[in-house]
């Protein structure tokens, strides 16, 4: 169902999991739209980071819709995200940017340490996971092995950086989907990256290309949130219903686990 605001653009959903998103049309120009994410999007595009902020205005009914320019590009292979430099510098510079850590704590941005991270995965836990022998038994590893956390070295972390929401336009590459940006561990988006993406062998070389030695602990805790990333996929496609990716999801786990 396509509406107008302030008879002016004309907006058009985008098919997604949030239903937040829209194309802007309005004439010969085109914008991407999205509804109610987050305030961080200006720093975030000053960076470089995502596409250029054109425009935030408030809506009758209270939400906020975010303008950004409309680039024609293309979602990274996954098969790209672990052989690419750009991955890497991207991730880095999020991670260890003064202004944007300054920013999201101005807007109040949230601290997820990896116990309530796992805390938030195993609540409302659909019976079917639960009951998953598989499942229950790297739930369980990651309640016996949850890595040290401090809050003071706290870095942004995007915190969802699959495939999907890789953009490339004119070979220059955008992170995109800002809903879970929160303050935690660099680990996040780095196991994210490595668990889904490459085979553990290649783990070492990527970490060093970040910055990262790869120490025991830091493959450890890459490891568990790797784990974790992948058991939260899992409900995430078990709750929307798409049973053939959440088979996927758990073949690579089973592959990382026990690899």
């Amino acid at each position: 169902m396509n509406m107008r605001m302030d008879n002016d653009w004309q907006l058009r959903p985008i098919k997604g999991d949030t239903g937040k998103a829209y194309i802007g049309l309005k004439e010969q120009d085109k914008i991407f739209i999205k509804r109610n994410t987050t305030p961080m999007l200006a720093a975030l595009s000053k960076e470089g980071i995502t596409p250029k902020l054109i425009w935030t205005k408030r809506t009758g009914d209270g939400d906020t819709l975010s303008a950004q320019e409309w680039l024609e590009g293309q979602l990274l292979d996954p098969e790209e995200i672990g052989q690419r430099n750009d991955v890497i510098d991207v991730l880095y510079h999020l991670h260890h940017s003064k202004s944007l850590k300054d920013m999201l704590k101005k807007m109040g941005g949230i601290i997820k340490p990896p116990k309530k991270m796992l805390g938030e995965y195993e609540e409302t836990l659909p019976d079917t996971l639960a009951k998953n022998q598989f499942l229950g038994m790297v739930a369980h590893y990651l309640r016996k092995n949850i890595p040290t956390f401090k809050s003071s070295e706290k870095s942004v972390v995007h915190g969802d950086v699959n495939y999907r929401n890789w953009i490339v336009c004119q070979n220059y590459l955008y992170l995109v989907d800002w809903d879970s940006v929160m303050f935690a561990d660099p680990a996040v988006d780095i196991g994210m990256i490595l668990g889904n993406y490459l085979p553990i062998s290649s783990w070492s070389q990527w970490l060093m290309s970040y910055g990262l030695q790869s120490t025991e602990e830091n493959i450890e805790k890459v490891y568990w949130y790797a784990l974790l990333s992948m058991l939260q996929e899992i409900k995430k496609c078990y709750l929307q219903g798409d049973l053939k990716q959440m088979n996927e999801e758990i073949l690579q786990l089973k592959r990382i686990y026990t690899g």
